[in-house]
């Protein structure tokens, strides 16, 4: 099976779907997904569409042919900069420049752009991103002087060095912060048929993980809503509302919690000869395609960096520290329009947390270390955002959060500087146990966001609502 194969495989079982189709079907699949790989939007959107109309509502087939068909369109949507635009883009953030000097920035895959329907078009984020890489990859001298830390930094260096002398002698979380969360997301008007029910799944803050805890609903937009279980990999209230003519449809929870930072001395940290047998290793040692994914390019990388280490405290220091060296952070495609995440970070060498953390996580089961997803956001004064992490497990420890994302801190004292390697602030919201799990109560259609969950997720009975037909609002209270 082709990757895009295996992308429309994961996103039908997301969705409690068989993927069983026939043979015509699947040559109509693979000639569709060729259409795709060229840019031919068009195309697609047109086959997508005859498939749906000669299909059930609901029917595998028409599934699969909806996911095809949106995710043609949310590619329209990322890559929706013209050359003109993007060369006025660039002027306005960098000054002038010359025909060469962008033919490069384009070879070395800095201006990102594809050809779909027969036009050049560039990212969204594509000037952005390339003044975040020119920078990365200035001179080794510049980066060595960089620039004063800003105040988030400085905030979360002040913050951690405190974690991690509350946490001298224990691995318990500590340093604890309670938060008041208001969370909206609002549908733009007449988004649907007026009388048509919307579905809302919101983010919703886990009560099963020891570093959060006191979760309280506090109010409700809607009286009747749905707080799915402990069990489930995505943490959701959802709710449902009809639509109004002329009006946005607005779902809104407030809740309090309380998260807590935890900090393991990576000298104090033990790790013994895992247990193969166990169902730790086992489950989180194995591939979850499409994003967690043990190709061999992945394999070769991790075995390059890792050498003949064999100790798992060596070997996730050493990947650890080739991220800060390699992978700079950057804005991400949709997560949607990438059937392997981690073949493009490599690709591009760049990406987002998430994007990060799919490959962070594959090299290290690649290694047979087990490594575990978490997410949610990043919630600290004036810097709340979407955000990855994850957890990697130690014989004779048990988890040990890592961030592969956030940059080594500014500070002379190792322990401080690469924090993040075993180490977690107390800023967080903890939604996701995992990627790629089914929501609850189950979402009939292909999600706006298929692997992870921070933002939510909408649909009507007619489709999907993506994320350019809503918005999303975060306030935080800082209780203590």
């Amino acid at each position: 099976m082709n990757k895009t194969g295996i992308f429309l495989s994961a996103l039908l079982l997301m969705s409690g779907c068989a993927t069983r189709t026939g043979s015509n079907y699947e040559g109509v699949i693979k000639k569709i997904s060729v259409k795709l790989a060229n840019g031919d939007l068009s195309e697609v959107l047109n086959l997508a569409d005859s498939l749906k109309r000669t299909n059930i509502d609901g029917s595998v087939n028409f599934m699969k042919a909806d996911s095809l068909a949106q995710i043609a369109e949310r590619i329209a949507i990322d890559f929706c900069v013209t050359e003109d635009e993007v060369k006025s883009q660039i002027e306005k953030k960098t000054g002038s420049f010359s025909k060469e000097e962008k033919n490069i920035w384009e070879e070395k895959g800095w201006l990102e752009y594809r050809i779909l329907d027969g036009r050049k078009m560039y990212f969204n984020r594509a000037v952005s991103n390339m003044n975040l890489l020119r920078k990365f990859y200035s001179s080794t001298e510049d980066r060595k002087i960089g620039n004063p830390p800003d105040a988030e930094t400085s905030f979360r260096l002040k913050h951690t060095t405190g974690v991690m002398r509350e946490s001298s002698g224990v691995n318990d979380p500590v340093v604890p912060v309670e938060m008041r969360i208001i969370y909206t997301i609002t549908v733009d008007p007449d988004v649907v048929p007026e009388g048509e029910i919307i579905r809302c799944w919101l983010p919703w803050p886990r009560s099963d993980q020891p570093r959060q805890d006191r979760v309280m609903l506090l109010a409700a937009s809607q009286p009747d809503y749905t707080i799915s279980p402990d069990s489930a990999i995505h943490s959701t209230v959802y709710m449902e509302k009809p639509v109004q003519k002329g009006m946005p449809a607005v779902f809104q929870i407030t809740y309090s919690y309380r998260s807590k930072g935890q900090y393991f001395n990576p000298e104090a940290i033990k790790s013994l000869a895992y247990e193969k047998s166990s169902e730790i290793f086992r489950k989180y040692t194995a591939e979850e395609l499409p994003q967690i994914n043990l190709s061999s390019a992945v394999r070769h990388l991790a075995d390059s960096i890792a050498g003949n280490e064999k100790d798992p405290r060596a070997v996730v220091r050493k990947i650890y520290l080739w991220f800060k060296e390699n992978i700079p952070w950057a804005g991400a495609l949709e997560y949607s329009i990438m059937p392997d995440i981690p073949e493009y970070v490599l690709k591009n060498k760049r990406g987002d947390c998430g994007m990060q953390t799919f490959l962070f996580m594959s090299m290290l089961r690649s290694q047979g270390i087990p490594v575990r997803w978490q997410s949610g956001w990043m919630v600290p004064p004036d810097a709340e955002n979407l955000h990855d992490w994850c957890e990697v497990y130690y014989e004779g420890t048990g988890w040990v959060p890592a961030d592969i994302s956030y940059d080594l801190q500014p500070s002379e004292k190792p322990e401080e500087k690469e924090f993040y390697k075993t180490g977690i602030d107390a800023y967080r919201l903890i939604v996701n146990a995992g990627v790629s799990g089914r929501l609850y109560p189950e979402k009939k259609y292909f999600r706006s966001e298929p692997f992870d969950f921070q933002r939510g997720e909408v649909e009507w009975k007619g489709g999907n609502i993506y994320f350019d037909k809503w918005n999303y609002d975060m306030k935080i209270e800082y209780l203590k």
